[in-house]
C-alpha cells in the first residue's frame, strides 16, 4: 500500500515566480485595512473608490446629509464629520453644501476640535451670508470663537447672528451671554428674555438671567429664576432616569 501511494504523481504545473507575487480576485482600489473602517459601515466601498471615478450625479447628496445627522443623534462625531464633507464634494446645491458644512462644525465641536469648527462655519457663510443657515453658522462660530479665548470676535459673530435671523432664540442666548461676560448686565436681561420669548426657556438660559439679575441687585428675582432653573434640571435628570 505504502509503495502504490509513493508510485503516485501529483501534477507539478508551471510552478511560482521567484520572487513569489500574490494574487487577488478583488481589485486594488478597494485594498482596505479592516483595523481601519468600521465593519458595520456599508459605506465602506465607496469611500476606498476614487472620488473622480463617482460623477457627481449619481450621489445623492441629500440622502448622505441625512446619513450624516444620523450619525451626529448616535454620538458619533468623527463619522459625522466625514459625510458631511462628502455632502460638501459631491452637492452642486449651495443650500445643502451650507447645511453640511454647518453640521460638519457642529461635529468638530462635540470632538473640542475648535479650529476645525470655526474652519467649518467660515466655509459656510462664504458661501452665502445671508440665507438660512447663515444664522446657524453666526452664532455656532461665535460660541466656538468664545471657547476659543476670541471673545472680541465671538460678540461681533453673535451681534450678526441676530440680525439675520431676530427670532433665533439661541442667538439671542449666545448674544445675551457674551454681553453679561462683559459686565452688560442690563443688555445681557433684555437678550435672555427675547430667548424665552421665542421659546428657548432652558436651565442654561434661566440660569444666565438669574445671574445677570443678581448682579443689577435684583436678587428677588433672580432667586425666583434660579429655583426654576434647578426644577426644570431635576425634571430632566428624572426623565434620563426613566
Amino acid at each position: 500500500m505504502d509503495e502504490e501511494r509513493d508510485e503516485h504523481r501529483f501534477s507539478e504545473g508551471q510552478g511560482f515566480d521567484d520572487p513569489y507575487e500574490g494574487f487577488d480576485l478583488d481589485p486594488p482600489e478597494l485594498d482596505v485595512d479592516p483595523g481601519m473602517v468600521d465593519p458595520v459601515d456599508s459605506r465602506v466601498v465607496a469611500d476606498t473608490l476614487d472620488a473622480r471615478q463617482i460623477p457627481t450625479d449619481q450621489v445623492d447628496a441629500e440622502a448622505l446629509l441625512d446619513v450624516g445627522l444620523d450619525y451626529m443623534r448616535i454620538n458619533r462625531f468623527e463619522q459625522a464629520t466625514e459625510t458631511m464633507e462628502r455632502v460638501a464634494r459631491f452637492t452642486d446645491d449651495d443650500r445643502l453644501e451650507q447645511e453640511a458644512w454647518v453640521n460638519k462644525g457642529a461635529a468638530h465641536a462635540e470632538l473640542e476640535e475648535l479650529d476645525e469648527a470655526i474652519g467649518a462655519y467660515r466655509e459656510a457663510i462664504a458661501l452665502d451670508d445671508d440665507s438660512e443657515h447663515a444664522a446657524t453658522a453666526e452664532t455656532n462660530l461665535a460660541y466656538a470663537l468664545w471657547e476659543s479665548g476670541r471673545h472680541e470676535q465671538a460678540l461681533d459673530h453673535a451681534e450678526r447672528a441676530v440680525e439675520l435671523d431676530p427670532r433665533f432664540p439661541q442667538a439671542w442666548y449666545n448674544r445675551g451671554f457674551f454681553l453679561l461676560e462683559r459686565g452688560l448686565a442690563e443688555d445681557a436681561v433684555d437678550c435672555f428674555d427675547n430667548a424665552i420669548r421665542l421659546g428657548h426657556r432652558s436651565v442654561e438660559v434661566l440660569g444666565e438671567k438669574a445671574r445677570a439679575l443678581e448682579e443689577l441687585g435684583r436678587d428677588d428675582e433672580a432667586e425666583e429664576l434660579a429655583d426654576e432653573a434647578e426644577q426644570l434640571r431635576q425634571r430632566a435628570e428624572e426623565r434620563l432616569v426613566e
